[in-house]
């Protein structure tokens, strides 16, 4: 079996039939892409063992509300189960030892609980003080202190359960993963030229009229490397610049928006060009955060994307048009893209193909003569160009 080094790639090995060419011994390694997020943001990061899992008792909240829905809802009923369970076997047994038990409708008698002869009548008797419902057929009585103090114990600890289960409740049920769902990002990346300079884009729209406020935008590249000195770095983090310099990763997104990258000499794909991106093997994570305007908590959407979905010499379609009194969004075009002709070389390789073209143009240089003896512009232009002068 071979040795997979790609931390982006999943080694598999599949034993051939005893039919086949090759022995059975003989193994093929298979290499399948491993995203590092998923395209609906989900973290394809699996923890490890962890001995002090008492850090997530201290931080029992969170610990609560990361919980998944069927353990939260077992978690929310075994509390109070448990409570009144505990406080019933608690009231039959000092009912049992004062003989409350034996004097059940003994008008002569005394009880410190009235009406509990059985466990299920104390259990009835714990569930109707924990919940305040008081039907009145059974209650503690002013005959024993200790009932009064078992009594005030359980009012106090039902009440810290319910802050806490109803918290837990109102957190998980308000967070605003959901709203993420309706913040879609372009399938493909395109490079393309914008103005004379080589660009990354990629959309953004949101698909409810209440809008994000505050929305930023920011990206990283994913890529292993290896330094110079031999060290191998899996899955090393860079920033991309999304206009943070210049404010442009802060959107207004009432409508689609096409994120820009510029592609200069402190982007990682200066040295990128069509050829060399289909050998690359790198992912870029796409977050996009803000504020949701019903509830004000703050959501992330995520999203990737790998080399294969990176297309050269493409442009997004538009999906915006004016109707009577509005623009109107169509968000069928939104994914579409068009092939444009464009040269496959890379921003680096341009840039040292139009500097050379500079250095040997003439014009350059009969410029730049003349801007340093503009005196001599008639008399000397003529000499530099071979032209005669007007």
């Amino acid at each position: 079996s071979g040795l997979c080094l790609n931390p982006f790639t999943a080694c598999h090995s599949l034993s051939l039939p005893s039919l086949s060419i090759l022995s059975l011994s003989n193994k093929i390694e298979i290499n399948q892409r491993q995203r590092y997020v998923t395209k609906d943001g989900k973290c394809r990061v699996n923890l490890g063992p962890i001995e002090d899992k008492s850090r997530f008792i201290s931080d029992i909240f969170t610990t609560l509300v990361d919980l998944k829905y069927r353990w939260f809802l077992f978690v929310f009923t075994m509390c109070y189960i448990l409570t009144w369970v505990a406080f019933a076997e608690i009231y039959f047994l000092d009912a049992w030892l004062r003989d409350d038990v034996a004097h059940v409708g003994d008008q002569q008698w005394q009880p410190c609980f009235e009406n509990v002869d059985t466990f299920l009548s104390a259990l009835l008797l714990s569930v109707e003080s924990q919940r305040t419902i008081g039907y009145g057929s059974r209650m503690v009585t002013a005959n024993c202190p200790e009932g009064v103090v078992l009594l005030m114990a359980q009012s106090i600890l039902g009440s810290i359960i319910d802050a806490l289960m109803v918290g837990c409740m109102f957190v998980k049920i308000s967070r605003p993963q959901k709203r993420a769902q309706t913040l879609i990002f372009s399938k493909h990346c395109v490079i393309c030229e914008r103005d004379e300079k080589l660009c990354m884009l990629f959309r953004i729209g949101d698909l409810r009229e209440s809008h994000m406020v505050d929305a930023k935008v920011r990206a990283k590249l994913i890529k292993s490397r290896q330094t110079k000195e031999g060290e191998f770095i899996p899955l090393e983090q860079s920033e991309i610049n999304l206009g943070y310099d210049t404010g442009g990763d802060r959107l207004l997104l009432v409508e689609p928006q096409t994120i820009t990258h510029l592609i200069s000499d402190s982007s990682p794909f200066w040295e990128v060009g069509a050829g060399s991106l289909k050998r690359e093997t790198f992912e870029i994570i796409v977050i996009l955060e803000g504020i949701v305007e019903a509830s004000g908590m703050t959501c992330q959407a995520r999203t990737s994307y790998t080399e294969d979905e990176i297309l050269w010499g493409h442009r997004f379609e538009s999906c915006m048009s004016l109707e009577k009194g509005a623009f109107r969004v169509d968000y069928t075009a939104f994914d579409k893209t068009f092939e444009v002709q464009m040269s496959p070389l890379s921003a680096k390789d341009r840039s040292k193909s139009w500097s050379s073209k500079q250095f040997h143009s003439p014009y350059i240089y009969i410029i730049s003569r003349v801007s340093k003896h503009p005196k001599t512009l008639h008399g000397r232009a003529g000499d530099i160009c071979g032209c005669p002068v007007l």
